[in-house]
């Protein structure tokens, strides 16, 4: 068994000490419900625009604010979101897994959007990598951001890599893409789509209040490896709590083996061949 838990709030845009304060909080309740794992929203530590303040806000990796989050917890694993200064002065929209006082996995978000009211790719850099981590026994953690999962090709891959649980850190602003676009329900679609297809448990963690000319509208959800809603959060600040069970895991991908007839070596050779065709250059296949 494994017991996860979902804190959403509102973030203090670009006040890194108050939104780790805050965070802290989250930790101390999340630990006495007795959470394995606690995931925060997208860019958790400085806000959804916290970007606007790039250089001022900006953490390494092995920042000593950052990993104090776990020592307040140690046995728990903590996905929390953050800006990441890479090596060479590289900035990337990150989610950082903290364990026993250190970072044992971080994600860089692959997919930036620049649509509608987002314009992520002014500040930050693409990650480059779809990977998973062990958390204990069979769980292995896929971790996308937000909009990795809006790229068919990104999710699938996390599960191909082994994935058993699905994260998916969100900012999701109901005025983000257009005024036809429904936030809340696609959200609702995409996550029972990929709990559902790939049988796997989905944790989706969004952010509340309003930032700029964004109104988050919350609606964190955990769902279980049937896409069934286990927990499911309001519009305000709060924490949602689940207990998954990898038996469910097992009976639901032995029902629906969609992992298993993935045909990955197929879909590498068309990959390949769409390429060829279309004269995308080597420099580009070559992910440089």
């Amino acid at each position: 068994f494994l017991t996860v838990a979902a804190a959403q709030f509102a973030s203090r845009t670009g006040d890194l000490a108050a939104n780790l304060a805050e965070s802290a909080e989250w930790v101390a309740q999340a630990e006495r419900a007795g959470a394995d794992l606690l995931v925060f929203p997208e860019l958790s530590l400085v806000g959804h625009y916290g970007a606007e303040r790039l250089l001022d806000v900006c953490l390494h990796r092995d920042d000593p604010r950052l990993l104090a989050l776990s020592a307040l917890a140690p046995a728990m694993h903590i996905l929390v979101g953050f800006i990441e200064e890479g090596p060479a002065a590289q900035f990337y929209n990150a989610a950082a897994l903290l364990h026993r006082g250190r970072v044992v996995y971080l994600h860089r978000k692959i997919n930036l959007p620049s649509y509608g009211r987002l314009i992520e790719t002014k500040y930050y850099a693409q990650g480059r990598f779809v990977d998973t981590h062990a958390l204990s026994g069979d769980w292995r953690l896929g971790p996308p951001i937000c909009a990795d999962v809006w790229n068919p090709a990104l999710t699938p891959l996390t599960f191909l890599h082994g994935a058993t649980l699905l994260t998916v850190p969100i900012s999701s602003g109901r005025e983000a893409v257009d005024e036809g676009f429904d936030n809340p329900g696609g959200w609702a679609a995409a996550m029972h789509f990929y709990a559902m297809m790939y049988g796997a448990p989905a944790i989706m963690v969004n952010r509340v209040g309003a930032e700029g000319d964004l109104t988050f509208w919350g609606g964190s959800r955990i769902l279980d490896p049937w896409g069934r809603v286990l927990a499911e959060a309001g519009t305000g600040p709060e924490m949602i709590t689940a207990r998954l069970d990898y038996a469910d895991v097992r009976r639901a991908r032995a029902a629906l083996p969609t992992v298993r007839d993935s045909n990955l070596s197929l879909v590498a050779r068309e990959t390949d061949r769409l390429i060829a065709r279309l004269g995308v250059p080597d420099i580009i296949r070559n992910g440089e």
